[in-house]
């Protein structure tokens, strides 16, 4: 399942690295995301465009924060990326998919 039925994501630009924030629509989710959503995986599914991934655990705010390190060809005043700050990373992210139990599966897919 894909992660936008999960969660809601910003990104932005941090020098020469995007940093993605992936927030659980629901506090319920965020172990699932916890779980699922490793930097490994992350950096699998940014592979070719990110030297790798850092991840941090926000769970006061139920939310996980990905540091993507040389996602930006030099950064927004160096790059000549149409996105040089990083931007599409979070609609990137939402598009991963994951492993959810069935009857959370069948509950998302109703909505």
């Amino acid at each position: 399942m894909q992660l936008r039925l999960l969660a809601h994501a910003r990104s932005g630009d941090k020098g020469n690295t995007a940093n993605v924030g992936l927030i659980a629509l629901e506090r319920v989710y965020y172990p699932l995301l916890v779980r699922e959503v490793s930097a490994a995986r992350v950096a699998r599914h940014f592979r070719g465009m990110v030297s790798g991934v850092d991840r941090f655990e926000l769970p006061n705010i139920h939310a996980l924060n990905f540091l993507l390190h040389d996602a930006l060809d030099g950064g927004g005043t160096l790059s000549l990326k149409t996105d040089a700050q990083g931007k599409v990373y979070s609609t990137a992210l939402l598009r991963m998919e994951i492993d959810v139990p069935v009857g959370l599966a069948r509950t998302l897919t109703r909505k």
